[in-house]
């Protein structure tokens, strides 16, 4: 009978602890875009608050829209910056991803970015192959490296770090820790179309459920061409379908992908790729390196990785829209 009396009152002590997690939601702006996250928790704390200061710590990092902020610092040639732990954590990502993408994706592409209007300094006026190559010597992995005292060694000092292809999911987990400092077990972050779930929606007690944005979705007016499931995991898109620039002298289209290893900022095969990943800065980086590998290169790639999953839509041989998924993918619904 004891055993019983306390095996029940376990689980009212257990059923009263869940009820006592209230669900709560914000919005607001963050990064040059929006974020809305929904929790669940037993406590009070200042959330925003909280959310405002990891962000401040990865903007003095690795924002280049910063002036005085590390990266910038680093870019300009200033060779006593000792970075902290975020650059730090990003540069290490980064390295990974480069090298399980065979170079397609890649930090230092930085100085091709601005140089195709897709930065934060002005254009060059006319992107010959001639231009092109001069600017190629300045981009590469394996020319930069962190010293033991923390500085940054460049082989160029021309050499502009570019972490937007992965900074932002980097946040997002950034966000992520924080809420799981506060005690806060499940919840869902969104911040510009990037997700990190955590735990379960205890409304339904069920994953997240979260969608993948159509294509050829108008950004005023989104729609989605199919829910998936997360739990415990990151998930980030990237496509060139919005992000492009069309030269006004020469009516020439660049896309915000640039090819490290060409220079080039053409379209591959690839329009768009949704990646699921243990962590959203994995995630969004690995949506980057889809989309400029291309499918058959990326095909390659996955066949290496164990916890990553993609969903690519691509244009065939023929023309043809077409969709590759991996069967992480497969519980999707339309």
């Amino acid at each position: 009978m004891n055993k019983v009396l306390v095996f029940l009152l376990f689980v009212i002590t257990i059923a009263c602890s869940k009820s006592e997690l209230q669900y709560q939601s914000i919005q607001g702006n963050a990064l040059g875009t929006t974020y809305s996250i929904q929790y669940f928790t037993n406590k009070s704390f200042d959330v925003e608050k909280g959310i405002d200061s990891v962000l401040y710590s990865l903007n003095k990092s690795v924002s280049t829209y910063i002036p005085n902020s590390d990266i910038s610092k680093i870019n300009k040639g200033d060779t006593t910056i000792v970075v902290d732990k975020i650059f730090n954590e990003v540069f290490s990502i980064s390295e990974k991803v480069n090298k399980e993408s065979n170079g397609y994706f890649d930090p230092t592409v930085g100085v091709l970015r601005n140089s195709y209007g897709f930065g934060t300094v002005k254009p060059i006026a006319k992107m010959d192959s001639t231009t092109l190559d001069s600017l190629r010597q300045f981009v590469g992995f394996n020319k930069v490296s962190i010293r033991q005292d923390g500085t940054i060694k460049k082989k160029h000092p021309q050499i502009y770090f570019d972490f937007n292809a992965v900074a932002k999911g980097y946040g997002i987990d950034m966000i992520g820790n924080y809420l799981s400092s506060q005690g806060v077990k499940n919840y869902l972050i969104e911040l510009g179309g990037e997700l990190l779930a955590k735990g379960e929606n205890l409304n339904t007690n069920k994953p997240w459920k979260v969608g993948i944005e159509a294509v050829e979705s108008p950004i005023e007016d989104r729609t989605y061409t199919a829910v998936v499931s997360l739990k415990n995991t990151g998930m980030a898109s990237s496509g060139n379908y919005r992000k492009f620039r069309i030269d006004s002298i020469t009516g020439k289209k660049y896309v915000h992908t640039i090819n490290p290893l060409t220079g080039e900022a053409e379209q591959t095969n690839v329009t768009s790729a949704t990646v699921i990943a243990p962590t959203c800065a994995l995630a969004d980086a690995y949506a980057t390196a889809c989309m400029a590998m291309g499918l058959e290169k990326t095909q390659n790639m996955l066949s290496s990785l164990n916890d990553i999953e993609v969903y690519l839509t691509y244009i065939d041989k023929n023309g043809n829209s077409k969709t590759y998924t991996t069967k992480g993918f497969d519980n999707i619904a339309p």
